[in-house]
């Protein structure tokens, strides 16, 4: 496994500030959600919410079109603190594409709408069928299920600082409305719902991963998060797929090294790019 302790690990580049834009593919939609995006895209409606597309400019389009989903979807996210990474996958001929899916902390509910943008966009919008997913905070939890199901559609995982166990964040309390269940009721049934208690399919399935991660995190313990899942892919023997940048002296905030990670940007296009093949 690939370890790494470092106190910086951001790439200083040049922020290229662009004009937002915004193109609803749904016209015959009226309803269809208005979501102010960063970068040039369309959004529309899909199973009653709203999704988008980040696109790369035209030249840099290919079928099949190698992407990223994303997450959390929220409406404010992707934020301006992430403009700058996704710029450089757009810049590489790789799509970002996401769905609302509400706090849905990794349910069986908030994975069929992720199934849904992904069968929307590898089915009818010839976009490649493995893709790498990008998850920020609790949207690990997204990715990482959804990885969990789907292993043999994803080409990586990638993650700043990212949720893998329910239990550290948001709280079972807080999760179990997204299940469907009470918190006794998810609490009983946890090893078929927490990512990282299911994370060993991944190993199995030599899924990379790569993650950048604060030393200091108190909302989303590192050791209880990304170290976790680290240990399961060395006991897996699938440690050398598998890279944590662990940032010393941070913890969970906009630190820009967290989105202008150069081996965290690499890895996510190489990603797509695989899935292409």
């Amino acid at each position: 496994m690939k370890y790494i302790v470092t106190a910086m690990l951001c790439v200083v580049g040049t922020h290229v500030a662009l004009k937002p834009y915004q193109c609803d593919a749904a016209e015959d939609l009226p309803d269809a959600p208005v979501k102010n995006l960063i970068l040039p895209g369309e959004t529309f409606l899909l199973e009653e919410s709203a999704a988008f597309v980040l696109w790369p400019p035209e030249e840099l389009r290919r079928e099949p079109q190698p992407w990223i989903m994303y997450a959390p979807t929220l409406p404010g996210y992707p934020d301006e603190h992430e403009k700058w990474m996704h710029e450089q996958f757009l810049a590489a001929g790789v799509a970002v594409a996401g769905i609302d899916a509400g706090e849905a902390y990794g349910s069986p509910r908030g994975q069929q709408w992720m199934s849904a943008l992904y069968h929307e966009l590898t089915e009818r919008r010839g976009f490649a069928k493995k893709i790498c997913l990008l998850g920020r905070s609790r949207g690990g939890l997204w990715v990482s299920s959804w990885a969990i199901a789907h292993p043999d559609k994803v080409a990586g995982i990638a993650g700043i600082y990212p949720v893998f166990d329910l239990r550290s964040y948001p709280g079972l309390d807080r999760a179990a409305s997204a299940f469907e269940l009470s918190a006794q009721e998810l609490d009983a049934q946890l090893s078929r719902h927490n990512p990282i208690q299911k994370a060993e399919v991944l190993a199995q399935n030599r899924i990379p991963v790569y993650i950048i991660h604060g030393d200091d995190d108190k909302v989303v313990p590192l050791e209880a998060n990304s170290a976790a899942l680290a240990n399961i892919y060395t006991r897996g023997k699938a440690a050398d797929v598998f890279k944590l940048e662990v940032v010393a002296g941070q913890g969970h905030n906009f630190w820009e090294g967290f989105f202008k990670c150069k081996g965290l940007i690499e890895f996510g296009n190489e990603s797509a790019r695989d899935g292409c093949k």
